[in-house]
């Protein structure tokens, strides 16, 4: 123990052991930190599978929000979601109830020690982490459909794009990559790249690119070493932080960081992996790894470097778990072992990796990131233009369902634009080709009064709805149409 850990005050954390491996890696987590002089004071809560069968859907109780509203650092091992019975992910219910905005997953190849076929990635995947269809909206509105809700907004898309940029900046990073599917979804990934190239000019140190997240995954798996700080809405970062760590050698190796202005969560980006739990074989660097970015988190950055020298030793000397050990290891440790392995090398600097600092401008992640508040922009002029009404019908052709809804729209203020099913325009001048299921939507578009005016309000939509159900439709939902300062705030359907 130094000097500076010997006198420095506790830290109060949430510790939660989780589910599966969790307890296994948690209790090897907390041995090496406690031998490295990591000044922590763990509030033990229980969450996850227990929590969740004793009748608790959400999988955390009462105190365990407490806990972690006031120490405002929680170091989570995994946890287990049941499957069924309409269990809410608990990492999802966290992230989004504390406001865990960014989620930060470096991912380091350690070759050779490492087996890889990428022996020079080095980059940060910056996910956004409370928007995005991981809102978690879902319905069943017909027999044949469901429907999961993909929501963005310009504060969630401003927050974590400026994020990454500054992360980029003060960890010296030379590029930050936006991966959107903005060719498909050009309103909700549209705005996410639109704010990307807002934004952009603010960073002119920072070279920028954008890529559509297909091709983007495939370089990225191909060509891992031309990425160096990549931004991305939620489903998006999920899926290539477990592609990027998997290049690395093995998933088993990657933390990840949830950072929010109030409160921060630090843990592995793996499962709890129920296949190799109670072996004693699962490897605890990933978990040791976000508890690394912790001790940044909270300034104790002598330890987290003391951490993480004494792992990159471990590794060069040939400590290795059973995930990541070649052929012709001579032995392979257990997960106790491993622990003891990095115990015994702290003090100690790798001979041929890369050392790290414990100066905090290179540190993972800081509490005082720089970021700007979101500003609201002007109010635009936000005028109702039409409504789409869906409808769940399965009775005949599409020419039927026309016929129905046009016999209701005399002297009322619509017309019927256009029919879709599953987003495909099949009224008008339909293709006999397309698959159709019993979801459709109609577009009713409200009559100009003026060139500018619509007499389309929500008291016409009412007696719409009204003179609609009279025909014995079965509307499951309506979605208002309007125009902000003029521009549509809506899509077109496909084909239109």
């Amino acid at each position: 123990m130094t000097s500076s850990t010997a006198t420095r005050a506790k830290t109060p954390i949430t510790v939660a052991y989780g589910d599966g491996i969790g307890p296994e890696i948690m209790t090897a987590t907390l041995s090496i930190l406690d031998a490295a002089g990591a000044q922590i004071a763990p509030e033990v809560i229980e969450i996850g599978e227990r929590v969740y069968l004793s009748g608790n859907s959400a999988g955390i109780a009462a105190s365990a929000w407490e806990s972690l509203r006031r120490t405002k650092v929680f170091l989570k091992a995994p946890i287990t979601t049941p499957s069924g019975g309409g269990y809410k992910s608990l990492n999802v219910t966290v992230r989004k109830t504390l406001g865990l905005y960014a989620n930060v997953r470096p991912c380091v190849s350690y070759a050779p020690f490492v087996e890889t076929l990428h022996p020079k990635i080095n980059l940060v995947i910056v996910r956004e982490n409370e928007e995005d269809l991981y809102a978690g909206i879902e319905h069943r509105q017909t027999d044949d459909v469901y429907q999961c809700l993909k929501l963005i907004s310009r504060p969630g898309c401003e927050k974590i794009v400026r994020y990454a940029f500054e992360y980029a900046r003060r960890h010296g990073r030379k590029k930050v990559t936006c991966m959107t599917k903005d060719n498909i979804m050009k309103m909700s990934d549209g705005l996410f790249h639109k704010v990307f190239d807002e934004m952009a000019v603010d960073y002119p140190e920072i070279k920028t690119e954008h890529m559509i997240i297909d091709i983007g995954t495939a370089r990225m798996a191909d060509r891992p070493e031309q990425f160096d700080v990549v931004v991305t809405p939620n489903l998006y970062g999920d899926i290539i932080s477990d592609v990027a760590a998997e290049l690395t050698g093995s998933v088993g190796l990657a933390g990840s960081a949830n950072i929010g202005e109030h409160v921060a969560m630090f843990e592995a980006i793996h499962g709890s992996a129920p296949d190799i739990t109670g072996k004693g074989i699962a490897n605890p660097s990933g978990l040791l790894h976000g508890a690394v970015m912790m001790l940044d988190h909270i300034g104790q950055h002598d330890v987290a470097a003391r951490i993480h020298n004494a792992w990159l030793c471990a590794l060069e000397e040939g400590a290795h778990t059973a995930d990541i050990a070649a052929a012709g290891d001579a032995s392979v440790l257990s997960t106790a072992e491993f622990a003891q392995a990095v115990i015994a090398r702290l003090g100690r600097s790798p001979s041929r990796l890369n050392a790290i600092s414990a100066s905090p401008a290179q540190t993972s992640q800081s509490a005082t990131e720089p970021a700007k508040r979101y500003q609201s922009p002007p109010k635009a002029q936000k005028d109702m233009v039409g409504v789409d009404v869906f409808f769940h019908w399965h009775s005949g052709a599409v020419e039927q369902l026309a016929d129905t809804v046009t016999s209701v729209l005399g002297g009322t203020e619509f017309e019927l634009q256009m029919i879709t099913n599953r987003g495909v325009k099949v009224w008008p001048n339909g293709f006999p080709e397309t698959f159709c299921t019993d979801h459709w939507r109609c577009r009713l578009m409200g009559t100009a009064v003026s060139r500018d005016q619509s007499k389309c309000t929500h008291e016409s939509i009412l007696g719409l709805l009204t003179k609609l159900r009279g025909t014995g439709l079965d509307f499951i939902k309506t979605e208002n149409l309007y125009t902000f300062d003029g521009e549509p705030g809506f899509a077109l359907g496909q084909g239109q």
